[in-house]
């Protein structure tokens, strides 16, 4: 069955109830890290807020909502410009640079001060997929995915893991692209519609319907909305109401 038929399939007009994956259906599963696996999404708006709010005290303050529209899920860099852009502000790219860069000093601060927490049903859900035989990876934008495994204790969780280190030496673009997905797709030696796709994020969810994923699962644990209309096969409030199972579903 194409991609794009599998997809026209299994997206939903109603929402959800208890969804199956079955390992008959996919052979791997991509989740997204902050936010998903580790609770560290609070820190990262935490550190936009901070930096946007300090570069610019003259006008509004950035907000959740803010966040979730112009940063979530985004490269910094890309983050950096489109909220500037969303308010008629144009920098130069070496201005670009150095609020990511401050962003992102905000970012370790607040992670060496707290650390991050770990979402013990997403992390679940990773055991059930490799006990059914699933391959699974880590893909995020963050050039901090390997400190926040480690931090987290999940360093080994993972089959393989795509982060934007990865991405900058790739010169691949970010989301809402697919790009990283698919790479980490190609690295997996799994097709998209083979993969199950896990995020939290609008961007996160339309890179992933953009990429031809075979289910995009977004995961909502704020009941903030938005990742129907970003394309999301499924929403849930925790992933601990998707079961898997290695037969037929």
């Amino acid at each position: 069955m194409p991609a794009a038929e599998t997809v026209a399939r299994l997206r939903p007009t109603a929402t959800v109830g208890r969804t199956t994956l079955s390992r008959a259906r996919f052979d791997a599963a991509v989740f997204d890290l902050d936010g998903v696996i580790t609770d560290t999404a609070a820190l990262h708006e935490a550190a936009w807020a901070h930096m946007f709010d300090e570069s610019l005290p003259d006008r509004p303050a950035f907000t959740a909502e803010d966040y979730r529209a112009f940063v979530d899920g985004k490269a910094r860099e890309d983050g950096v410009t489109g909220y500037l852009s969303a308010r008629g502000i144009t920098v130069e790219p070496a201005r670009v640079r150095d609020l990511a860069e401050r962003k992102d000093r905000y970012f370790r601060q607040l992670l060496a001060e707290s650390g991050p927490g770990v979402i013990a049903s997403s992390v679940d859900l990773v055991h059930r997929l490799r006990a059914a035989g699933l391959a699974v990876a880590v893909a995020t934008a963050s050039r901090n995915g390997a400190q926040v495994l480690e931090r987290a204790g999940l360093a080994d969780l993972f089959d393989l893991r795509v982060d934007g280190v990865v991405a900058d030496r790739l010169h691949l673009p970010g989301k809402p692209d697919p790009a990283l997905f698919l790479e980490a797709a190609r690295r997996l030696d799994t097709p998209p519609h083979r993969i199950v796709l896990v995020e939290d994020s609008r961007a996160g969810v339309t890179a992933a319907r953009r990429g031809g994923f075979g289910l995009v699962v977004g995961l909502d644990r704020a009941g903030r909305g938005g990742l129907w209309a970003a394309g999301a096969d499924v929403v849930v409030a925790d992933l601990a109401t998707l079961s898997v199972t290695t037969g037929t579903p």
